[in-house]
């Protein structure tokens, strides 16, 4: 369940916002037990379940998203860079001031 909102600055599709009810902290271990540890120094977090989202299976594990960010381009940018040394061997001219040319 998603709520849509007005476009950012009239450009572009607009943002959709999911329902906060989506992410619950009960489907997920890690924070019933940080939610535990709390209770047990006699601590309450009321904000834990604004970290609901980043274990949503939607969103993959850390590692899933850093992996994701980092090497998101490489594929193509390896691509392009054997693609210009390429073409600049082929069509391009010799440089003059090389080694062979004292």
């Amino acid at each position: 369940m998603y709520r849509k909102t007005s476009k950012m600055g009239g450009h572009g599709p607009p943002y959709e916002i999911p329902d906060y009810t989506k992410f619950r902290i009960d489907d997920i271990p890690q924070l019933k037990e940080l939610e535990k540890a709390l209770q047990a120094k006699g601590l309450r977090d009321p904000w834990i379940r604004n970290e609901a989202w980043r274990y949503h299976p939607g969103f993959g594990s850390k590692w899933a998203r850093a992996n994701k960010a980092l090497f998101r381009g490489l594929p193509l940018g390896l691509a392009l860079a054997l693609v210009t040394v390429g073409a600049t061997k082929m069509f391009g001219k010799e440089d003059e001031h090389g080694h062979g040319a004292h």
